[in-house]
């Protein structure tokens, strides 16, 4: 997928570039830019040293030497001091100078950690949305891997009041699924009507003996389908809209492009001409309704798409009820409910 969040180390990494989030002397001195600097071996330091400075909110490259990725670019972000020192504007200048030199060097893909939100002290909910806004801006127009690396629970948050929300949602999901269980079982021990009692009464007069039925007539072979019913019978034919015919359906309905689908959708160009070009394609849970929600389908029609595909929302898993929340809240940006499902640890939408 265009974006992913994941949890792994930076410095394993086998991308074109990762990105060193560092100081103004590169120094290497601390945190993820000492580590970086361990992996990478001697050279980086002495190409470090060679550059000599880098201004907060620009970004420099060297090779990545001894580290699986292919270069480094280092990037100065701000120390966070109470928000009014120009701190989100550095930021987003980290993130936009990264991609920007990414794209001039044509790297296919790029790592980034959440630059400052470690030792710089900048509250990590703020670092997660600057990060995505600025990866959103430039996938809307450009084609490139990237990945959001998060090395453990505690550099990673999204807002309180969303989490709040949609573990509210997941909770009362709970709540009324075990209520319908109870309905369920009280409903199985219900006391007995009169009309049940008196059919099922042991003093009821004993009924007649059934007739012992006739034998069944030998059924004669069945004769084989001519070629005519062959052709029409074929078990590859298709005897409803796929997956792919409405989704090229709901595309032109909505008068958007395929681009607009498939980048609001988190997937890449290869897969949606995959698509495009295969009406029996299947694909995962997750891309179709990575398409629903491109397209703003409400559950009814996300419902509808995924049984094209072979698949269901269902109350029992968390993912399809965070699913369920966003479509009933008719909040489409698949970044955010991306955000989300990272923070409840679940599969990310796209492919």
């Amino acid at each position: 997928m265009p974006l992913q969040i994941i949890r792994n180390d930076l410095t394993r990494m086998a991308v074109s570039a990762v990105v060193n989030p560092t100081d103004e002397q590169l120094s290497g001195s601390g945190g993820l830019d000492a580590q970086l600097h361990r992996a990478a071996g001697a050279k980086l330091a002495d190409a470090c040293a060679r550059i000599g400075f880098c201004a907060a909110g620009d970004a420099v490259l060297t090779k990545g030497y001894d580290l699986p990725a292919d270069y480094i670019i280092h990037t100065v972000g701000p120390r966070w001091v109470d928000g009014n020192h120009g701190e989100r504007e550095t930021l987003a200048s980290c993130y936009r100078s990264a991609l920007a030199l990414a794209r001039a060097k044509r790297f296919s893909s790029v790592a980034f950690p959440l630059i400052s939100a470690g030792t710089f002290g900048f509250p990590k909910a703020e670092a997660l949305e600057i990060a995505v806004r600025e990866i959103r801006v430039f996938l809307s127009e450009h084609e490139m891997e990237i990945t959001l690396v998060v090395f453990n629970r505690e550099c990673y948050e999204i807002s309180a009041e969303r989490h709040a929300r949609v573990q509210s949602f997941i909770d009362q999901a709970y709540v009324d699924a075990h209520a319908g269980f109870a309905n369920h079982r009280r409903s199985e021990s219900a006391p007995v009507s009169f009309e049940q009692a008196a059919f099922s009464s042991s003093d009821a007069a004993p009924s007649a003996p059934a007739p012992r039925p006739a034998p069944k007539p030998a059924r004669p072979p069945r004769p084989r389908p001519s070629a005519k019913l062959d052709s029409v019978f074929r078990p590859d034919r298709m005897l409803d809209e796929s997956f792919s015919q409405m989704l090229l359906r709901k595309i032109d309905e909505q008068g958007i492009t395929d681009a607009d689908c498939y980048k609001k959708a988190n997937v890449d160009r290869k897969l949606f001409s995959k698509i495009r070009k295969n009406p029996n394609y299947r694909p995962s849970k997750v891309t179709v309704i990575a398409f629903a929600i491109a397209l703003r389908l409400d559950l009814d029609e996300t419902r509808e798409m995924l049984m094209k595909a072979g698949y269901a929302l269902s109350r029992s898993q968390r993912f399809d009820v965070i699913i369920e929340y966003f479509i009933r809240e008719q909040i489409y940006d698949i970044y955010e409910i991306n955000e989300t499902l990272f923070d409840f640890d679940q599969q990310l939408l796209g492919a």
